[in-house]
């Protein structure tokens, strides 16, 4: 990939009126200050974004963030998919509480890069500017800014920013691109209503991509509706690209549906989170311990939502640690293993921490329970573990749905299970995958089944293939239960008979008693020939109690002594093979035959006549054609 094709998203943090605004509009050229309340103040209260072209020609999208602490929420709505952001500091007022405040919430959210950027400074002297300088260091200590550049610029002059846009692509250049091949994925920061197009969104492509024509699915309200028209940076486009600041025209959907904090995404992929486990850290300089089930302000992306922490292994999460926990939410989300969130007091709103998503979708959790924990912190130990013990949690998974749990895209998660499989810790059932562990206690199960089936039913030729996939979870699709059985039967430990399977080695045994109905039967159907009637009247005929018919028929069946037409209808196997040979006989010298002629040729009824002939043309022997038949895949004799 070139550079010109690369994507990336610089944002901006920093304390209310520090010059983010204006250094943004010398950089792009581009007021981002587009309400005429924010003009009228002279300062941001929502987004603002521009384009920024590099000299390599590559455009990255920039986020002016507000800074007035009345207005953080905004700022959070902003600062979360950037790859590099912009620390703005006038060196007339050096570090202020919003500046602390960003930096927090720049450290929770894991922004891999950050450039310091002094502004102002045609209105300081240059010892001032080193003294404010080294203030600010002292602040970043610690921080992932600690070595961070730092550019000196006068933005209204122009002084610094050739400096300072040399620098900024030079540190994307190192970055590596965003995920194009993953599942598209938009949260909506901004949403408005366009005379004469319809709804409008806008937000930063996380992953993936979108076309104009596609089908994406909005979450809430889950509604999937087709992108009618694209814009990148303020120019039509065809496609959007990860790393991208994008607006789409949706058509048929009302503004009214939408809020922000909704996500725009591949159909069909994401789904809503009512819980989430999570890693959470609490700032050393919060100002009061987390207890158990306290109420928070809970950011992600760009959704705000109110929630509940569940302390999982303590009463009490004290500032400076962290813990595993579980957010209940008050309203239900997008969320994503590995995205990061910033977490507000209540009341009064301040930042006191954040952390990581370790599960999007988990089950409700008991306190205190030491195997809860361990299975927690296997899954934030590593991707790996953590595709392991999700697996282990479902039972079995496609591998879209183990890309939707984890957050991964479909090659790396891909190029995962392979290794494991190579380890033999997971395997491969039809498109499903299961761990090795689960599927060794699948085939517990079945063998189980089989010894267990073979013990009430010993007259029966085998566990019904059917019933044996009833003991497996509902989850396990044909393919898989097909491709386990394959292997039980390849490794000699099933056996599989037409339609049955068995234990190696497994021979029906009748009772005495059951000996002596089978021998009845035998002969009623020998001697009734092309008469027999149906089941029940043949059962009386040999004496034969009605509950055992279901075994003894069965046993008939598979010792080949009757051939079964349907439900009702059975034939002795000479019998049978006599009325084959007949029909053999007639498509040698004719083309046609009807239900009458065979009827007649065969000396039967015609309810018998006409169950023959179906079971014939169920073999493809013949082919029904308007109230005829006609030879089809004939066999050559009656074996």
């Amino acid at each position: 990939m070139s550079d010109a094709t690369r994507f990336h998203i610089i944002g901006t943090a920093g304390h209310v009126d520090h010059g983010k605004t204006v250094l943004i509009n010398t950089l792009t050229g581009v007021n981002t200050d587009r309400l005429k309340e924010e003009q009228a103040r002279g300062i941001s209260i929502d987004l603002g974004f521009a384009p920024l072209t590099l000299a390599d020609g590559s455009v990255a999208g920039v986020i002016d963030v507000p800074g007035h602490e009345r207005f953080i929420h905004n700022m959070l709505a902003g600062i979360g998919g950037i790859d590099l952001v912009l620390l703005v500091v006038d060196v007339n007022e050096g570090v202020m509480p919003q500046t602390k405040e960003h930096l927090q919430i720049l450290e929770l959210l894991k922004i891999p890069r950050g450039i310091l950027v002094l502004t102002k400074c045609d209105m300081a002297e240059e010892d001032w500017i080193d003294i404010v300088e080294e203030e600010v260091r002292e602040t970043l200590e610690g921080t992932f800014m600690e070595k961070a550049p730092c550019c000196r610029v006068a933005a209204l002059e122009g002084t610094g920013m050739p400096e300072l846009k040399t620098l900024i692509q030079e540190i994307l250049q190192k970055l590596p691109p965003r995920d194009e091949d993953g599942p598209a994925r938009l949260p909506i920061d901004r949403h408005f209503s366009v005379s004469g197009f319809g709804t409008v969104i806008t937000g930063t492509l996380l992953s993936g991509q979108i076309k104009i024509g596609d089908p994406v699915e909005v979450l809430p309200p889950g509604e999937v509706v087709r992108v009618r028209e694209i814009q990148v940076h303020g120019q039509k486009a065809e496609v959007a690209r990860a790393g991208q600041r994008v607006a789409l025209n949706l058509a048929g959907l009302e503004r009214a549906d939408l809020q922000r904090g909704a996500i725009v995404g591949t159909a069909g992929f994401y789904s809503m989170a009512e819980r989430i486990d999570a890693r959470f850290t609490l700032l050393k300089e919060a100002p009061r311990a987390v207890k158990f089930r306290d109420p928070v302000h809970l950011h992600l992306g760009t959704a705000k939502v109110t929630a509940r922490v569940v302390l999982l292994d303590r009463e009490e999460l004290e500032p400076g640690e962290s813990a595993l926990v579980q957010f209940h939410l008050d309203a239900p989300l997008v969320a994503h293993r590995q995205d990061r969130f910033i977490v507000r007091s209540y009341s009064p709103m301040t930042t006191i921490g954040g952390g990581q998503i370790i599960d999007p979708a988990p089950n409700k959790h008991k306190r205190f329970r030491p195997a809860v924990m361990q299975a927690l912190a296997e899954l934030e130990s590593g991707e790996t573990s953590f595709l392991v013990q999700k697996l282990a949690e479902l039972g079995c998974v496609k591998l879209k749905e183990l890309e939707q749990a984890s957050g991964l895209g479909r090659e790396r998660v891909s190029k995962h299970l392979d290794t494991l499989k190579q380890g033999g810790q997971v395997a491969n059932l039809g498109d499903q995958w299961v761990t090795a562990e689960t599927a060794c206690s699948w085939e517990r199960l079945l063998t189980d089944a089989a010894d267990s089936f073979h013990r009430d039913n010993a007259l029966l030729p085998g566990i019904p293939h059917a019933t044996l996939k009833a003991v497996l979870p509902t989850k396990v699709a044909p393919k898989t239960f097909e491709q386990l059985l394959g292997k039980m039967v390849s490794d000699g430990h099933l056996e599989q008979r037409q339609e049955w399977v068995t234990r190696p080695g497994f021979k029906p045994s009748p009772t005495p008693q059951q000996e002596q109905w089978l021998k009845a039967l035998d002969k009623v159907y020998r001697d009734a020939g092309v008469q027999a009637k149906g089941r029940v009247d043949m059962l009386a005929a040999a004496g034969t109690p009605a509950e055992q018919a279901e075994r003894l028929f069965s046993y008939l069946f598979a010792n080949s002594i009757l051939v079964r037409l349907n439900d009702d209808s059975y034939l002795h196997a000479e019998t049978y093979a006599k009325a084959l040979q007949i029909l053999q006989q007639h498509f040698a010298g004719q083309e046609t035959l009807t239900l009458a002629e065979f009827r007649d040729k065969i000396d039967s009824g015609r309810k018998l006549t006409q169950a023959l002939l179906e079971h014939f043309d169920g073999l493809k022997y013949t082919m029904r054609k308007g109230d005829s038949r006609v030879a089809w895949q004939m066999p050559k004799d009656n074996n």
